[in-house]
């Protein structure tokens, strides 16, 4: 942590009342700050283009082209950004207003995240099991096209698909060359995702034509029409051929030759990318072998309430020692547990959260205005996609491979995918307005955090119905305990793909194909399984905290809404504000 934030963060933190204060702040020291991170904003929002599963598609729907990915471009972002880091390091921290001392503590390890990336060459791995940029491009196609200036800036980002390929091409390569690629053991049938497009006849069925499908009738039929057969041009000579050499590539060179290790540590200069992605996931300056120690504690925990409901449910299993994995079985076979379509899924998705809607407001105060829809994930990312994932307006319920979607882990997925998790924090980051717009970028920590949290908010509020219901709340939880262990211990410690698997399937009632969907993903994308449980930690932690010192002053509406203003924001700070919030109350 440089001294700049050290400093920042210490005087949040000895002065609780800080951040709440109304002062007069010196107009020069504040706006040289301000300056600074606006001028950064209008950079980093032209560098970017397309739509992403947690932004808004509709904010770069006019770009005709994808981003910029090459070597080039890297060293010519990196540059900036380091003279982002030197003008904010000769900020004074103690001359900045409160609130900018807030947005200074928030706003350098954005950026020195960003800067190391770059630096540690992130961008030569541009996907994992989880995720991918080609596949990212559906997320693009979900963009509100309004006009026919928007079809053919679209059309024009398709023709721009062969350009942006190569140039990941490339850098993956480069990868390969010095050790730093996905592991090749969790590779088998990543190549699918990508043979979906190549191998297209029909280019009217990609998923990237999906945006001519249903046109604005604003536009004149025959102008319409000019547009479709511009899109279809654009998928057809461009964006599957693009598809067919990815796919070349990816099967004659990177599978062959990726790398046979699996620690991130084992990769050139792998301790040091480790220990990035540990702090950039959870914001903690926390050790592997501690946060390892953190997750073994936490699993023993959590282990013990699951015996404890299967006591009352008085399952008695083959014997006293096989009783747990005997129940873990019963859960994973028996066909009461489990959807016969995906239809009945989303139904029983959507009936959680209805239930949820009529008790949210007993526990959170403010609400956002923002809705949220729920649908089946994309075919094309579906098999290697979790359970489910929320954002703001859209709650997606993966409803492949229907026996590996147990209903018993329904409610907790909907609590943290929807409401009162993800769909509701990241609505009321975009609504709280008057934030900088640096402030309303995710942190994982503190999201993920939160959608663990509202796993067990279903207990305060009732939607845990039947008790395999809140053995799927324990096995949500046990779940995210048993990511400290995994990923430590595949990353640092030198576990194989076995243990992790035998480790996640003898602790969870997860089903098989989800154990090992998890388990790769953690193989391929190291620290970020890691936020969740830390960041639920912390919560639960400061929630404790306010009880035991407000005591009848406690209001769970006003500490959830606390909570939820902050936006998205470090642990650290997270605490600092909590903390301040808890002595305002006690001085009230």
């Amino acid at each position: 942590m440089t001294t700049p934030l050290r400093a920042c963060l210490l005087a949040l933190l000895l002065a609780p009342a800080l951040a709440y204060a109304q002062t007069t702040p010196p107009p020069a020291a504040d706006s040289a700050f301000q300056h600074i991170y606006q001028t950064e904003w209008k950079w980093r929002t032209q560098q970017s283009s397309g739509g992403d599963e947690d932004g808004d598609p509709n904010a770069a729907a006019m770009n005709r082209r994808l981003p910029d990915v090459g070597p080039a471009a890297q060293a010519k972002k990196l540059a900036y950004l380091d003279g982002v880091l030197k003008q904010l390091d000769a900020v004074d921290v103690a001359k900045l207003s409160a609130a900018e001392q807030l947005n200074y503590a928030i706003y350098r390890p954005q950026i020195a995240h960003m800067a190391a990336e770059i630096r540690l060459r992130d961008y030569e791995m541009p996907f994992n099991s989880d995720s991918s940029f080609w596949s990212n491009l559906d997320f693009m196609a979900r963009a509100n096209l309004r006009d026919a200036n928007a079809y053919r800036a679209y059309a024009a980002r398709l023709r721009d698909v062969p350009r942006y390929f190569d140039q990941q091409i490339s850098n993956m390569r480069a990868g390969l060359a010095r050790g730093f690629s996905v592991p090749q053991a969790v590779l088998a049938g990543r190549d699918g995702s990508i043979a979906m497009t190549a191998e297209l006849k029909d280019p009217t069925s990609a998923s990237l034509y999906a945006p001519y499908a249903k046109m604005p009738s604003s536009i004149p039929a025959a102008e319409q029409e000019t547009l479709r057969k511009e899109g279809q041009a654009a998928i057809r000579d461009a964006v599957i051929p693009a598809f067919g050499k990815l796919l070349t590539f990816f099967r004659s060179e990177y599978m062959p030759k990726a790398r046979t290790t699996l620690a991130a540590e084992a990769m050139p200069d792998g301790v040091n990318w480790y220990r990035e992605q540990i702090r950039k996931y959870t914001t903690l300056d926390l050790t592997p072998d501690e946060i390892h120690a953190i997750g073994v504690q936490e699993v023993a925990s959590i282990r013990a309430e699951m015996e404890g409901i299967i006591q009352t449910l008085g399952f008695k299993g083959q014997s006293e020692a096989t009783r747990f994995n005997d129940f873990l079985t019963f859960l994973r076979t028996d066909p009461q547990f489990y959807a016969k379509t995906p239809q009945e899924l989303l139904n029983h998705a959507a009936w959680i959260s209805k239930r949820v809607d009529g008790q949210i407001g007993k526990i959170i105060g403010t609400l956002p205005r923002g809705r949220f829809t729920i649908v089946p994930v994309p075919p094309s990312i579906a098999p290697f996609w979790t359970a489910g994932r929320g954002g703001a307006g859209t709650y997606w319920v993966n409803t492949y491979d229907l026996p590996s979607r147990p209903l018993y882990n329904l409610p907790a997925l909907t609590l943290h995918e929807s409401a009162p998790g993800h769909s509701l924090q990241q609505s009321l980051v975009i609504e709280q307005g008057e934030v900088p717009n640096f402030r309303k970028e995710y942190i994982s920590a503190y999201g993920e955090g939160w959608g663990l949290y509202s796993e067990w908010l279903g207990k305060e509020m009732g939607i845990y119905e039947t008790p395999y219901d809140d053995f799927g709340r324990l096995t949500y939880a046990m779940w995210r305990a048993c990511r400290l262990v995994i990923d430590t211990g595949v990353h640092h410690k030198g576990w194989t793909r076995e243990q992790a698997l035998a480790y996640l399937r003898d602790n969870t009632a997860l089903s098989e194909h989800e154990v090992t969907t998890e388990v790769d993903r953690y193989i391929s994308w190291p620290g970020q399984a890691l936020s969740y449980k830390l960041g639920e930690i912390t919560i639960m932690r400061l929630r404790r905290e306010a009880e035991a010192a407000l005591g009848a002053k406690f209001d769970v509406r006003k500490f959830h809404d606390t909570l939820l203003s902050q936006g998205s924001v470090p642990l650290p700070v997270l605490e600092s504000q909590i903390r301040a919030w808890i002595a305002a109350q006690k001085s009230g």
